[in-house]
C-alpha cells in the first residue's frame, strides 16, 4: 500500500456484533484510497459484518467506522446474491437502473443521458440484447452480471463486494473481474469478500486475514502464508466451540489492520 496515499476508511477500536455478541473486534488501522483489498477468513471470522459496518447496516458496539471525503449512501455495495428475491417482477433494464435511485429518485423519470448511461451499463457487463428479459427468467451468472451494472452505474470512489463469485460460472467470473480491475485502474477503492485463495492471490496485491480479530494485514503472499492460515483456522475452531469466549479473552487489546 502506498502511504502516501490518501485515506478513505479508518478503523478506530471497531467492534461489530449482534446480540451483544461481538463478531469482529478492536480492529485499528486505515484503508488508503485506491486500494484493491480481499478480505478472507474461516466460515464466521466476521468478514460480511465488516462490509455491514463500514456501509453502516450496523452499528459499532464499540469504537467507530470514519470515512474521509465519502458520505455512507455514496458507496456501492454488492451483499452476497443469496439476498436478491429473483421472483420479484421486474426486467433487467429497470434492476439495473435502481443503481441511478440515489440520484434521480426511485420514482423520477429518467432522461435521455439516463438511459444511455444504463444501456452502456448493461453492455459493460455482456448482457445487451436482454434488457427487456425478467430478473427471474436469469441464470446465476447473469443476474450477478446485472448486479454489477448496477454498481457501475453508482460510480462511487468506495465499491464493497460481498462473496461476488459464488454459485457462478467461471466466464462470469473473468468477465467480472476483469471489471473489479478497470474499477482499480480508475483509482476507487475495492475491497471484496472473497473464498478463492487462488483468485485472490492472482487478482488483489492486498489481502486482510480475519478470524473475528485480525490475523494479517498486508501483501498479499506474505499474509496467505501456511503459518498464518493454520492460526486463522485455529482462531475460528476454537470460537466456534464457545461463542465469544475467544473475544473476551482479548478485550483490552488493539488488533491493527
Amino acid at each position: 500500500m502506498n502511504s502516501a496515499a490518501a485515506t478513505i476508511l479508518r478503523f478506530d477500536n471497531l467492534t461489530l456484533g449482534y446480540n451483544r455478541h461481538p463478531a469482529v473486534h478492536h480492529l485499528k488501522g486505515e484503508i488508503a484510497a485506491g486500494s484493491l483489498l480481499a478480505v478472507v477468513g474461516p466460515n464466521g471470522a466476521g468478514k460480511s459484518t465488516l462490509l455491514k459496518g463500514i456501509v453502516g447496516e450496523l452499528r459499532p458496539m464499540q469504537g467507530k467506522v470514519e470515512l474521509i471525503g465519502l458520505k455512507r449512501e455514496n458507496i456501492a455495495y454488492l451483499t452476497q446474491q443469496s439476498t436478491l428475491d429473483s421472483s420479484f417482477p421486474i426486467v433487467i433494464f429497470d434492476f439495473v437502473a435502481m443503481g441511478l435511485w440515489s440520484q434521480f429518485g426511485a420514482f423520477r423519470g429518467f432522461d435521455r443521458a439516463a438511459k444511455q448511461r444504463i444501456e452502456e451499463a448493461i453492455a459493460a457487463v455482456g448482457l445487451s440484447g436482454l434488457e427487456n428479459r425478467p430478473i427471474g427468467q436469469l441464470s446465476g451468472g447473469q443476474v450477478q452480471r446485472a448486479r454489477f451494472a448496477r454498481v457501475i452505474l453508482q460510480d462511487s470512489p468506495l465499491v464493497l463486494l460481498d462473496e461476488p463469485y459464488g454459485a457462478i460460472d467461471a466466464n462470469t467470473v473473468r468477465d467480472l473481474a476483469a471489471l473489479v480491475r478497470r474499477w482499480s485502474g480508475e483509482g476507487r477503492t475495492v475491497i471484496s469478500v472473497l473464498h478463492d485463495f487462488e483468485h485472490v492471490r492472482q487478482e488483489y496485491p492486498e489481502t486482510l486475514l480475519l478470524a473475528r480479530e485480525v490475523v494479517a494485514r498486508g501483501a498479499t503472499a506474505e499474509v496467505l502464508s501456511e503459518a498464518n492460515l493454520l492460526r486463522a483456522r485455529q482462531l475460528g475452531e476454537a470460537q466456534g466451540e464457545v461463542p465469544g469466549a475467544a473475544i473476551c479473552a482479548h478485550e483490552n487489546v488493539g488488533h491493527s489492520l
